[in-house]
């Protein structure tokens, strides 16, 4: 198996993942009112979708170092396929919110194929493969929104569901299975055993502790609260402030301002991860500090900029533009691309041989912004809607400091080896 095909099989497994993930929200409408759901339940539902996200991917990064991304994959997949078919046919909403939390498990895909990618490509690929990955991976949820409501449209009748909603849950969760067997058959661990048993061996459960206590690991999984959290934490939001921020009562309108960020967000990303391998590649300075820290240089910057975005993102707000907030949010979203596709160009480069867990430790935590943001952004002590933005960049400043100093050639030289709880964790050799 080639490194090409690894990373196509990887991107349609974890694109088919973020569909089915949110598979559930073009169909809030008819799913509320067989169901009887207030706005309120609604919001749970799809806050739940987030859940089990931090653990499953803590845990699945360590289990595919161990046991290999194409079996841990497979596992995903075959699992979410079967309950998100069992979800069709559930009667009682208590039955059918477990089985749909259970499929929301889906986005734990993303640190799988994440340690699969890296077991193929070189040092100076790894960037631009990981960002490609993820971009076009990310990309699921907006195509499920626009093709399932489409293809299971509300006059839909088929041969075992009248409902629209039952059938799209009932034949993505067969295709879901299908694509297991498929991962499971064509998908080959890594690129030669010496590569497999090296990461195998380090996925002992004092060498996983070691791995998500180093100072390299610590600062990755906070940048990344602050990038792919702040990523989350806008696409469940920003509809809502283009609508009660600016009087945009017009939601379809509202839903397309919001969507500038997302198409920057997804699609930019595998730039941050190409300009990550450039610099590496080319050995080339772009900060006159972190001389020789390549990588770090340019996820230094990224985040730099994340920070500036939000600020100015609050800036459009107060002006009263709405054309100038839909602007910043591009900017704010493209900030997001290229930190996200830089982050996890440096995971597999600082950490070869356990790119699974790490990925995993960064995946999960990272996940939590998208829990916390969205309750800066709507505070009622705050003035207006504009002003969460610059607060929560406010918040980000710490991150940017810590990674400032881990970036130190000093202290970057040991980032992989020098941790949080000393090395007391480190594996040992029996």
């Amino acid at each position: 198996m080639t490194k090409y095909r690894t990373l196509l099989l990887a991107t349609v497994g974890f694109n088919f993942s973020f569909l089915i993930w949110f598979s559930f929200a073009p169909f809030t409408g008819p799913m509320a009112e067989e169901f009887g759901l207030s706005l309120s339940e609604i919001g749970i539902l799809a806050s739940a979708a987030i859940w089990l996200a931090p653990f499953g991917r803590i845990l699945t990064g360590w289990l595919s170092d161990r046991y290999g991304a194409p079996t841990v994959f497979a596992i995903v997949l075959a699992y979410v396929g079967v309950f998100s078919m069992a979800s069709a046919f559930a009667q009682r909403y208590a039955v059918f919110f477990v089985a749909r939390l259970i499929v929301a498990t889906a986005g734990i895909t993303f640190v799988i194929g994440i340690q699969h990618v890296s077991e193929w490509f070189d040092p100076e690929e790894l960037g631009t493969a990981e960002g490609i990955y993820a971009g076009i991976g990310n990309a699921g949820a907006a195509a499920g929104a626009l093709v399932l409501p489409r293809v299971f449209g509300p006059e839909w009748a088929g041969p075992l569901f009248a409902t629209n909603w039952r059938a799209a849950f009932f034949y993505t969760g067969v295709v879901s299975v299908l694509l297991a067997v498929v991962y499971y058959t064509l998908g080959e661990a890594a690129r030669s055993e010496t590569k497999r048993e090296a990461t195998r061996d380090s996925a002992s459960f004092r060498g996983w502790i070691y791995t998500a206590t180093r100072y390299g690991t610590v600062v990755l999984a906070a940048a990344y609260v602050m990038t792919f959290g702040l990523e989350l934490s806008m696409n469940g939001w920003l509809a809502t402030y283009y609508r009660e921020g600016f009087d945009t009562n017009n939601l379809v309108l509202a839903s397309t301002f919001a969507a500038t960020f997302s198409i920057a967000a997804g699609l930019l990303r595998p730039l941050g991860g190409y300009v990550s391998d450039l610099v590496a590649r080319r050995e080339r300075d772009l900060l006159p500090v972190f001389t020789g820290r390549y990588r770090e240089q340019w996820t230094f910057l990224t985040l730099c900029f994340v920070v500036l975005t939000m600020v100015g993102m609050t800036a459009a707000g107060l002006s009263g533009r709405v054309l100038l907030a839909v602007a910043a949010g591009f900017f704010v979203g493209t900030g997001c691309a290229l930190a996200e596709g830089s982050i996890f160009a440096q995971v597999p480069a600082m950490f070869p041989d356990s790119s699974g867990a790490v990925a995993g430790v960064v995946g999960g935590i990272g996940t939590v912004g998208g829990i916390v943001y969205p309750l800066v952004y709507a505070a009622p002590i705050l003035p207006n809607l504009h002003v969460g933005y610059a607060v929560v960049a406010v918040t980000m400043l710490p991150i940017v400091a810590l990674t400032g100093w881990v970036s130190q050639p000093r202290v970057a030289d040991v980032a992989t080896e020098e941790g949080v709880v000393g090395d007391a964790a480190a594996p040992r050799d029996d």
